[in-house]
């Protein structure tokens, strides 16, 4: 009984004792709120308005977890993760019961069923198609889906080395971004393609310009396939790239040309290019040093703008032409940007696409410039709808990074990814297990890829690249959906649009 009686009054003590300490820190915290002048809510009401601020942080958890229907979050919702999730376990993305879409939202595509579709025996899978015909080495790119570009730096060592892995096991590509490439993205074998951005990292001179013998030295690893000239990137036009200091570490910093923990901040634009003749010199002499094929990587803003660069295109030449053109829609993700540009600046894919096509159809370069597609294309309809309003491929980097374990937890611009995606946080990094992931990014690309045949075969034609618009409907504000080839027609007269 004694023994017991003293373990009560200890346990009173304690008990005694937290409450004093919560006491006094609530007593503390009250004094400070009231006599800060930061925060009208916490001097209006002390203590208690701290519970704003938590709630406000917690909110995005409660949302993405047990408010938010399966198609109501964004950027992308919890059904588009889940089949990315399940492709990447390569596991059966059949569903019961029905459609969990509303097709009733404006532009919404609809895929046309063909009542007598190829048998199994007459389906085929998309061929290699060559971009960069008169580049001293060519190259015949084998897959219609390949993942956009994702520096080292703003994604992490394992991240690149699981996405490498992934991409040769599927046989697709894997853009560099424009961190420079990086042992870790030579380490997979995969096909590269290498991004300059307007800092020009990894090829770049003392001054900052455009350096022919670092051109040379990247061009001479074999599997750097193809060059890419980023003008402007989707989520974030008229603004350079954005390293936090934090995530420069010394390997980055070596890549890059930085400062350990220096912000690594690209120009808005690339200083020599003045206009679209500058551009053209640019790609003809990064070609010319390095022999492979060179395209741009842009945003539309006007149709107007545009049709100058094919003039100027059609004036000088096809041999001044891009080898191919990659287009990222306003919708396009990042890991930092600002809000503005996120949200209000540069067209939407689903309009730049068909525009871009139909003006390259218009001035004869359908064989020559190949068109790439690339913002928020993550599922199987999304790839089948570009192909059909005229892409020739199709880029993903969110995607991808779905595949990878990627939580949407919002956390990319700073160094706390939980996932190990985007940090350099040892901690973190280590839940990120390369033998595991990157089988899943090779499942979510092969997963891609096959149930674009699906759909393919499912309008009609005998593989990918045969669909056409009229074999997508698009829904109207009236809630009927027209043909994309009503919407946009086609330039092309010789193949029906």
């Amino acid at each position: 009984m004694d023994a017991d009686f003293d373990i009560a009054q200890i346990l009173g003590l304690v008990f005694l004792v937290i409450l004093g300490v919560v006491f006094a820190i609530s007593i503390v915290l009250f004094i400070i709120d009231r006599f800060q002048t930061e925060d009208a809510i916490r001097r209006n009401y002390p203590l208690i308005g701290r519970f704003r601020h938590i709630f406000s942080e917690l909110g995005e958890f409660f949302r993405q977890y047990f408010f938010a229907m399966d198609r109501e979050e964004l950027p992308f919702n919890r059904a588009q993760r889940d089949w990315v999730t399940r492709s990447g376990d390569g596991k059966g993305n059949t569903v019961a019961f029905g459609s969990t879409r509303n097709l009733s939202v404006v532009g919404t595509p609809i895929f046309v069923n063909d009542p007598f579709p190829p048998l199994d025996d007459q389906f085929a899978s998309s061929e290699p198609l060559q971009i960069g015909p008169s580049a001293r080495q060519p190259f015949i790119a084998p897959s219609i889906f390949n993942i956009s570009g994702m520096s080292y730096g703003a994604i992490s060592k394992p991240a690149v080395q699981a996405l490498s892995k992934g991409a040769k096991e599927a046989g697709v590509w894997l853009n560099t971004g424009e961190g420079g490439v990086s042992p870790f993205h030579l380490e997979g074998g995969c096909d590269l393609v290498y991004q300059i951005g307007t800092a020009k990292f990894g090829v770049r001179d003392e001054h900052g310009g455009l350096c022919d013998d670092k051109l040379r030295a990247i061009a001479a690893h074999e599997t750097i396939r193809m060059f890419e000239i980023k003008m402007a990137q989707g989520a974030k036009p008229g603004k350079g790239g954005i390293l936090p200091g934090e995530k420069v570490t010394e390997e980055i910093a070596a890549i890059r040309g930085l400062k350990v923990g220096q912000d690594g901040i690209s120009p808005n634009r690339h200083r020599e290019i003045d206009n679209f003749d500058h551009l053209l010199d640019m790609i003809v002499r990064i070609r010319e040093v390095t022999g492979k094929p060179v395209g741009i990587k842009t945003v539309v803003g006007a149709e107007d703008t545009f049709r100058n660069f094919f003039e100027t295109i059609k004036r000088r030449g096809s041999d001044a032409a891009p080898d191919f053109i990659t287009i990222d829609g306003g919708e396009g993700g990042t890991g930092a940007a600002p809000m503005p540009l996120i949200d209000l600046v540069g067209m939407p894919v689903r309009e730049a696409l068909p525009l871009v096509v139909d003006l390259r159809d218009e001035f004869g370069f359908k064989d020559r410039i190949r068109v790439i597609a690339s913002g928020k294309l993550v599922n199987p309809g999304d790839i089948a709808w570009a192909l059909a309003a005229g892409a020739d491929f199709i880029t993903s980097a969110r995607g991808f990074m779905f595949s990878l374990g990627c939580i949407q937890a919002l956390k990319c611009n700073k160094n706390t990814c939980p996932t190990g995606i985007t940090t350099h946080d040892p901690r973190f990094q280590k839940g990120l297990v390369v033998d595991r992931k990157y089988k899943r990014v090779a499942n979510y690309a092969k997963s891609i890829i096959k149930e674009v045949e699906t759909i393919a075969h499912s309008v009609g034609v005998s593989e990918p690249r045969l669909m056409r618009r009229r074999h997508v409907r698009i829904v109207q504000p009236n809630g009927r959906s027209v043909p994309m080839n009503k919407i946009h027609p086609s330039y092309n007269t010789t193949t029906p649009s």
